[in-house]
């Protein structure tokens, strides 16, 4: 069974810094995708930002684009997403994604449509002083 389970999240100040992770279990991640997306109160799920299972390709919504920064050890079936500046607007519950990695699909094509099959239950970050 594909399961992803992020941690990591919580309180930081503005202008802060908090490393997401997301581990695998139940598949080995060489094979596959890894997206992060976001959700703010009353607001639509965002992408945030994507990496393929090469490691070759990312993509970053523009918002965090400079200040965020994903990375994969898939030694440790896992993936983190760095992030940097934190402001308020980044405030949502982070969901980690995955999915089998196809060639024909391009990484950002993958994360603009959100199409990953397996998804965590998400976890907070709260951008506050």
């Amino acid at each position: 069974q594909v399961q992803v389970v992020e941690s990591g999240g919580g309180l930081v100040q503005p202008g802060g810094s908090l490393r997401l992770s997301c581990v695998a279990s139940g598949f080995t991640l060489d094979d596959y995708d890894i997206g992060w997306f976001r959700q703010a109160p009353g607001k639509e799920r965002e992408r945030v930002s994507c990496i393929s299972s090469s490691d070759e390709d990312t993509y970053y919504a523009v918002s965090v684009k400079g200040r965020f920064t994903i990375s994969r050890d898939n030694a440790k079936n896992t993936v983190y997403l760095q992030m940097n500046s934190l402001t308020p607007e980044d405030t949502a519950v982070y969901y980690c994604a995955a999915d089998r990695h196809h060639v024909a699909v391009t990484i950002q094509a993958k994360c603009v449509l959100a199409d990953f099959g397996s998804w965590g239950q998400g976890i907070q970050v709260t951008v506050s002083s």
